[in-house]
């Protein structure tokens, strides 16, 4: 069964080695998007399994876009994985308050990654 991930990064390196990673590691189809924004906008459109999503973004952060997410019916079932190199146990704290469905830092392991978010999405279908 074909997976659906929204990677809202905006890095163009990121987004593309991410999404070639899942591509190749797992059965996914890959939507990416350089802004807050554009995520916003895709994730209403296209409805993914999961989203993962920078922190650290110009313009609309990944707290922000978290807030939109979580405030628009629409949206706010797909869990969210914060994908940040801000790893720092008081931020990591301040993220365990958010209602995250988890936080995976940078540099991940390319050849993990698919099996974490399938694992996310199958314990989040167990919850409902």
């Amino acid at each position: 069964m074909t997976k659906r991930v929204l990677i809202i990064d905006d890095e163009q390196g990121i987004r593309e080695t991410t999404q070639v990673c899942l591509e190749i590691t797992g059965d996914w189809e890959v939507f990416t998007a350089s802004s807050g924004k554009e995520g916003l906008a895709l994730a209403a459109s296209q409805q993914p399994d999961i989203i993962l999503l920078d922190v650290m973004m110009p313009d609309m952060d990944g707290l922000t876009t978290l807030k939109r997410i979580q405030s628009d019916s629409e949206i706010q079932h797909i869990p969210v994985v914060f994908l940040t190199a801000k790893a720092q146990p008081s931020e990591q704290r301040q993220f365990s308050q958010l209602k995250l469905a988890a936080l995976i830092t940078k540099p991940y392991d390319p050849f993990t990654l698919s099996d974490q978010l399938t694992n996310i999405i199958s314990a989040k279908r167990n919850d409902l």
